[in-house]
């Protein structure tokens, strides 16, 4: 993930540091995690950071659980862009068994660990799926933000060091 982020900085060099940390927050894959990281290279003052990175993680979590069922049904009635949608329904089906076990918690930690092919983005997709109610989910995924937030800001930004430069 650190050479994506990296190549994302380089990529958008000349851009205001917080746009750059929103960009890459928005982005799937990269997510918090990566604007996190961004936000270091960049020497974004953590407590600008933090916030910025989870508001921007959260914002296409909505449209996600509400719409994505309805986009894949429109894709595949292309062939072409019908089999994207099914690749990316197969992927993240293939992992709903945490999320189905655990239910709640399974979300918030499916979203929350940092681990490659979870987060908000995955956890949402899987979520609209497998037709979890849409209160429960976001809440689930807001949560998860924050636990994911905590964890990569420990790496990120170390635990006694730079918390508040």
């Amino acid at each position: 993930m650190d050479g994506l982020v990296n190549w994302m900085v380089d990529a958008l060099k000349g851009i205001n540091p917080i746009v750059i940390v929103i960009i890459i927050s928005l982005m799937p894959i990269l997510e918090l995690r990566g604007g996190l990281i961004a936000a270091t290279l960049l020497k974004v003052p953590f407590l600008t950071a933090l916030p910025v990175c989870i508001i921007a993680n959260f914002l296409p979590i909505p449209f996600i659980l509400l719409f994505i069922k309805a986009i894949f049904k429109w894709m595949r009635r292309f062939e072409k862009i019908g089999r994207i949608a099914d690749k990316l329904e197969k992927k993240a089906l293939s992992k709903k068994d945490q999320i189905e076990k655990y239910e709640f918690w399974g979300l918030v930690l499916f979203v929350g660990i940092p681990l490659p092919g979870t987060g908000a983005w995955t956890g949402s997709l899987i979520a609209a799926l497998l037709d979890v109610d849409f209160k429960k989910a976001v809440g689930a995924v807001i949560l998860g933000i924050l636990l994911a937030a905590v964890i990569v800001s420990i790496f990120s930004y170390g635990i006694l060091g730079n918390l508040l430069s």
